[in-house]
């Protein structure tokens, strides 16, 4: 693990924790409370709460693809990307606020998805937002801090400003 995530002063790793509560919490609540495939809305024409499970990764990929030893593949996937994670937040990004909030962000989503993929065999998602016919896959809080960490990094990487000659 990158050493600033474990620096008493910082508060990239209460925000890694707090964002991987909510996302453990929300899932839970969800599955204990709205039955597969059911809906509750939030805001009507716009946003409902849909309990779905995704067996694919990322936005759906390979929900529907049905093969031997699935959960297993796309779980060590999700730890192989992790792990990519950490190497990265270890050797690079960890200069400015906006890459380590991103990194740990990041961190945060990847690990609660990942708590279900090992546990279930897949990602409970829920939040659901649509316009008249045309939905958006659904997501959960895990990957929403996952795509917002995600951008936080790429405005790291486009607009700070770095010594180059030290990367090397």
């Amino acid at each position: 693990m990158p050493t600033w995530m474990f620096s008493p002063r910082r508060r990239e790793p209460w925000v890694a924790a707090i964002v991987l509560l909510a996302d453990q919490l929300t899932k839970g609540l969800v599955h204990g409370t709205i039955h597969l495939h059911d809906s509750v809305p939030v805001i009507p024409g716009l946003l409902n709460f849909t309990h779905v499970l995704n067996e694919g990764a990322a936005f759906g990929l390979l929900n529907a693809a049905q093969f031997r030893f699935k959960p297993v593949i796309v779980a060590t996937m999700a730890l192989i990307a992790l792990v990519a994670i950490i190497v990265y937040a270890g050797r690079f990004a960890t200069e400015t606020a906006s890459a380590r909030y991103g990194l740990a962000l990041v961190l945060a989503g990847a690990v609660g998805n990942l708590i279900d993929r090992a546990t279930r065999g897949h990602v409970l998602d829920f939040v659901d937002l649509y316009w008249e016919s045309w939905h958006f896959w659904a997501f959960n809080v895990a990957d929403a801090a996952i795509t917002t960490g995600a951008a936080l990094i790429v405005v790291d990487m486009l607009f700070a400003k770095r010594d180059v000659s030290t990367a090397v």
